[in-house]
């Protein structure tokens, strides 16, 4: 047992994951009791992860769970599901510091935020709740960024109602992203489109209350991505 766990390990390490993870499971069917057993069962799902098997991966953690429910690493295997549904877009590990967060599928943004926020509730003193609670920041920023995308296209196919709720969002659901700005500025902007001179003139209020040098105070609401 001990040396067929090696093996599998050593496969593991040299990044033969597809091999690494047919030898776990020999390893599970032959020796389906006891810590290497349990180990296998941890590695398979992070040699998964390795090899941008997320389907894969997240299989294997939830069978763990089930399995092992009081396992002492079960707070590793909830932080692994955490950075399989937020490692989900290859492309943004590829490109991190290129990537449009607002690209990011949601659905996996919001469900790694779950996870990691459950992580943080269940094992607080769990050596991965600091960078869980990093991850969970960029999510938010993710989360705010899609937000305000959606709230462009509104914007700029003259959808002001949907523009102006989505833009409302930004500002009430991710006050700490830099898109508050931007939002504001598109209320402002979305509101006098419809006539709404009050809602319109209060959220001017805001803004300049907020950013008294805001670039959107003197000629509106325009796309920032679009080039001049």
């Amino acid at each position: 047992m001990e040396k067929l766990y090696t093996e599998a390990h050593d496969e593991l390490e040299k990044g033969n994951y597809t091999r690494a993870v047919k030898l776990y499971e020999l390893l599970k069917s032959r020796f389906p009791y006891g810590r290497f057993a349990q180990q296998a069962q941890m590695d398979s799902a992070y040699a998964h992860y390795l090899d941008e098997e997320q389907e894969l991966a997240l299989a294997d953690i939830e069978l763990f769970e089930k399995q092992y429910p009081n396992h002492p690493e079960s707070d590793y295997m909830l932080y692994l599901k955490g950075l399989v549904l937020f490692n989900q877009d290859q492309s943004f590990m590829n490109k991190f510091s290129a990537q449009d967060w607002s690209e990011r599928d949601p659905t996996a943004n919001r469900r790694a935020y779950q996870t990691f926020a459950e992580l943080i509730q269940r094992y607080p003193q769990s050596r991965y709740v600091a960078d869980a609670t990093d991850r969970m920041t960029k999510i938010v920023h993710a989360l705010g960024g899609h937000e305000m995308s959606v709230a462009r296209y509104y914007m700029e196919r003259g959808a002001y109602v949907a523009a102006a709720n989505r833009a409302k969002n930004v500002v009430t659901g991710f006050q700490n992203t830099e898109f508050v700005e931007e939002a504001l500025a598109m209320m402002m902007s979305a509101y006098e489109k419809m006539n709404q001179t009050t809602l319109s003139n209060d959220a001017k209020r805001v803004l300049e209350s907020n950013y008294p040098n805001s670039k959107y105070l003197k000629n509106g609401w325009v796309n920032p991505n679009k080039s001049p």
